[in-house]
């Protein structure tokens, strides 16, 4: 049984990495359920193993077993398609509403910290990948499964242009960027063609050893140079690397706020650059963020002012 599963399990892989999905998790995940049909000697895959899997981690946050359910629920249901006798848990099964965490705004000072980490790194590209990764993170406010995915053509120097083709949503775009980030890349591709020559993959973001790194890859690195860096935990916790994409856009618009700029006229374009569905996605920093929220309350108690 278990020899047919993992062929099955390949073919779903497959199947769905060719309609555009990465599915980093589900080919970790999925062998890893089919090891536990075999220790529990399951004959076939049933609601009750894949629950009792999903729960294995302790503790975690109940959302990452509702993660963990929901990678084995979609494999199920390819399943049922091909056998109707195999069963899939209900969706509601496990059900978690995820809060999400407060940004953790991390200041100039933070980041330079966390960068002059990464330049230490023991192995001269390593330490070149990810201080311009995390660098180029911090100055664009791209999500780092972006970042991480970008091709060598995806990033066009002369025009201080980026495509981001791997984006949320499956969607594509392309923002610019500023003098002082070109430098810094062109200065990272020079350095890895000097050391990498002869790259195992098209990817802009080399590995020690060549190749692709991946987005795990990445949010581990981060994790360590924070520790690295000494960066003190807020709120009981430490910055992820998504916090540089939070610390960008708060950044942003707090300058637009202290210049007096029409926040809300330029919303949409800073929604467009960071890729979100709409302006309401990125206003979700303006009360998630104390330091925002305070500099928004003086803006707007000023333009009072001046309409009285």
């Amino acid at each position: 049984m278990s020899t047919e599963l993992r062929a099955r399990t390949e073919e779903y892989l497959r199947i769905r990495r060719a309609l555009g999905f990465k599915l980093e998790d589900h080919a970790r995940l999925l062998p890893a359920f089919i090891d536990h049909l075999e220790r529990i000697a399951a004959a076939t895959p049933t609601i009750e193993a894949a629950v009792e899997w999903a729960t294995e981690p302790q503790g975690v946050q109940p959302y990452r077993w509702k993660q963990r359910l929901t990678v084995v629920r979609g494999f199920l249901r390819y399943l049922h398609g091909l056998d109707p006798a195999v069963p899939v848990p209900p969706r509601d099964l496990l059900a978690y509403r995820r809060r999400r965490p407060t940004p953790y705004v991390m200041s100039t000072g933070d980041i330079t910290g966390l960068l002059d980490a990464a330049s230490q790194r023991p192995r001269p590209l390593s330490a070149a990948t990810y201080h311009t990764l995390f660098g180029l993170l911090a100055a664009t406010g791209m999500r780092v499964g972006e970042a991480v995915g970008l091709d060598i053509d995806d990033v066009d120097l002369d025009a201080g242009v980026i495509t981001i083709r791997q984006a949320k949503y499956r969607k594509q775009r392309r923002i610019p960027i500023e003098g002082t980030t070109v430098a810094a890349l062109r200065d990272y591709a020079q350095l890895r063609q000097q050391w990498c020559p002869h790259p195992k993959t098209s990817s802009f973001f080399v590995s020690s050893r060549a190749g692709a790194i991946t987005t795990r890859r990445a949010r581990a690195m981060f994790a360590r140079l924070v520790d690295v860096a000494g960066l003190e935990p807020r709120g009981g916790a430490l910055p992820r690397v998504h916090d540089l994409r939070h610390s960008f856009t708060v950044a942003t618009l707090i300058d637009w706020y202290r210049d007096g700029a029409d926040v809300a006229a330029r919303m949409p374009l800073l929604s467009a650059y960071l890729g979100h569905v709409g302006p309401s996605s990125t206003y979700w920093y303006l009360q998630a963020t104390p330091e925002l929220l305070a500099v928004a309350a003086q803006w707007l108690q000023h333009h009072k002012g001046q309409r009285l």
